[in-house]
């Protein structure tokens, strides 16, 4: 108790919520350019990976910025390894999304099918929920009701993802494809998946700094 008085006192770096603001964004961003590659002629896909590993090294940039900002930081908005977790989490998924890309593109996947699609649009819906989230972090007290409401949301994109995954795979299997298919395929399906878990994460992070700012 007496640590959230102190809190409240002191003055706060604020930007750290504007570096999560901006990497939910590149989320948001990664998720669009890695649709458009799915959906590219095979052409143009080369543009749109590229794109998206620019979007991953932005992406890289505000973490790095974040950390040094916690490391100068005399006094934080919350907690010191919830603001590190939040930053690791927000990072992951970008990655995992340049992860899809390097895949699709390192087993030659020619065509993305609508369960791929289904999840690159899961994705930045999860991401666009972030975007509108982390800014109400600036009040947690008076956004209570609505930090609530947008992690909920989140977290049943999550399990949305979860029932897609096993769709994917199950109609992969019936495909019957060859063994180099198969496995370029199941990897790509078990990134995306694993993506909507770490958007998830980041709104179980935000659950928990509320339940210790309220």
């Amino acid at each position: 108790m007496a640590l959230k008085f102190l809190r409240a006192l002191m003055p706060k770096e604020e930007r750290f919520i504007e570096h999560f603001a901006a990497h939910a964004q590149c989320i948001a961003d990664a998720a669009v350019a890695l649709a458009a590659m799915m959906q590219a002629p095979t052409a143009e896909r080369e543009a749109c990976f590229t794109k998206v590993c620019a979007i991953e090294s932005k992406a890289d940039g505000i973490a790095k910025e974040t950390l040094v900002a916690l490391h100068r930081a005399f006094i934080t908005p919350f907690d010191r390894s919830d603001i590190h977790a939040l930053t690791t989490a927000l990072d992951d998924a970008v990655d995992l999304i340049e992860d899809v890309a390097q895949h699709a593109t390192l087993y030659k996947i020619d065509t993305f099918g609508p369960r791929m699609l289904e999840f690159a649009a899961m994705i930045e819906k999860s991401a666009l929920l972030l975007v509108q989230l982390i800014p109400l972090l600036t009040d947690i007290n008076r956004n209570v009701s609505q930090i609530n409401s947008l992690c909920e949301q989140v977290g049943k994109l999550e399990s949305e993802g979860d029932r897609v995954l096993r769709l994917a795979l199950s109609e992969l299997i019936a495909e019957k494809p060859d063994t180099i298919g198969f496995i370029g395929k199941k990897e790509v399906y078990d990134l995306l998946e694993t993506v909507t878990d770490r958007c998830d994460d980041v709104a179980d992070l935000i659950e928990g700094i509320v339940l210790d700012h309220v």
